[in-house]
């Protein structure tokens, strides 16, 4: 991927606007005071943040201050073109800056993930889905499944990153029902990247402890605590997608968590069709 986009060379600056230390010169991760949990053997200069809470819920006083402690050194992280890893309502994620080409390069690369699979786009609001997208289904509709543990698959508008998916002319696009990643994507201002964290091809991870091998090549590491009950195998199932780009049809990328409950909505409320075809 071409750096079409300069995002490197911003971390000094950002984190001195956010109050926050820079790191070693050269470093990959800027300095921060953050507090790695007791209970785990962090490696060192890993940097940990637990969020009060579940972080599926907004946090209230006295424990605002760690939410918004854990917000500031996301935000500055991303705008700085890191990679960070993140909990949603499915899974745990790896999230970067859609705009910043060679923040995408890095999540493929500690990946291992094939360039010619795509990422996600997650957005805080329905309303930010009609700057990046196409949209041929009602606002309703949107509306019935966002926020929710769905991806919504649709034309890609020229607003987002061309060294994004620059394969395809779609773009999945999430609203996790979890109150953290909403308030990330707000207070970050733009499109964030979304993958899962893992090594391609193995399990999805429910803790992040299970994905401790990537922690070294990670800025930061949110901790949200265990997703649903931290180890069964249908809570590693992720979002489900869905092909929404063709007028009147649906199809089933991934079934995910939700696909009866998705289909339904569309079927029975909306009346679209199933595609002729699988999209698996």
């Amino acid at each position: 991927m071409s750096p079409a986009r300069p995002c490197r060379g911003l971390r000094a600056a950002v984190a001195g606007s956010l109050g926050l230390s820079e790191g070693p010169a050269g470093s990959a991760r800027s300095g921060r005071l953050l507090r790695p949990p007791a209970t785990f053997a962090v490696a060192p200069g890993t940097r940990l943040l637990r969020l009060p809470g579940s972080g599926a819920v907004r946090a209230a006083s006295p424990e605002r201050a760690g939410w918004t402690e854990a917000l500031r050194a996301a935000v500055a992280e991303l705008r700085a073109g890191a990679v960070v890893a993140v909990p949603t309502d499915t899974l745990y994620g790896l999230a970067c800056s859609a705009s910043c080409s060679a923040a995408l390069g890095d999540v493929y690369r500690l990946k291992g993930r094939s360039e010619t699979k795509p990422l996600a786009v997650c957005l805080s609001r329905v309303a930010d889905v009609y700057r990046y997208c196409h949209v041929r289904v009602p606002k309703e509709l949107l509306k019935d499944l966002l926020p929710g543990p769905v991806t919504l698959v649709m034309e890609r508008t020229e607003e987002l990153n061309k060294d994004l998916n620059p394969f395809t002319s779609l773009i999945g696009i999430r609203i996790p029902d979890h109150a953290f990643m909403q308030d990330l994507a707000q207070v970050f201002g733009g499109p964030l990247a979304l993958t899962s964290a893992n090594l391609s091809s193995q399990a999805s991870s429910l803790t992040v402890t299970e994905f401790q091998d990537l922690w070294p090549q990670l800025s930061l590491v949110i901790d949200g605590g265990p997703i649903g009950d931290g180890q069964s195998p249908e809570y590693r199932l992720g979002s489900t997608v869905i092909d929404l780009s063709v007028p009147g049809r649906f199809g089933i990328i991934r079934p995910g968590c939700a696909l009866e409950s998705t289909t339904s909505i569309l079927q029975q409320k909306y009346g679209l069709l199933p595609s002729d075809g699988p999209c698996l």
